[in-house]
């Protein structure tokens, strides 16, 4: 039973999701990586709404049209997004990593992210 990357990273982002949940006291902080950007939102999945976002694709973040999805652009857009977040007055997150594994890019999301406040 040859599966694909693909199909992988989506049988690992279903096991994350159904372990967490994210509520208003505490939104669930969404990382989406596609080849050339990167996405952060954090969603209350009660209510099906998204309180804040932030992406590489705004352009405060852009850096150049060749690579913007790298650690260097990663820990940025984890520092700007926990800023947003705290400005809503959302302190504590359920960290959602996607079908990702938790090293490069999403450690350094999550440790800037931290180190500008957040909890998770």
């Amino acid at each position: 039973m040859a599966n694909t990357k693909q199909e992988l990273r989506e049988r690992r982002h279903w096991r994350v999701r159904t372990k967490i949940n994210g509520t208003a006291a505490r939104p669930r902080m969404s990382v989406c990586f596609s080849g050339r950007n990167i996405h952060v939102q954090f969603v209350d999945d009660i209510q099906g709404v998204t309180l804040a976002a932030v992406s590489t694709v705004e352009e405060n973040l852009r850096q150049s049209k060749k690579n913007q999805a790298n650690v260097a652009a990663a820990a940025k857009v984890g520092k700007i997004a926990a800023e947003r977040a705290i400005a809503k007055n959302i302190k504590t997150v359920v960290f959602d990593r996607g079908g990702s594994r938790y090293h490069g890019k999403v450690k350094a999301l999550a440790d800037a992210a931290r180190e500008a406040g957040l909890v998770f």
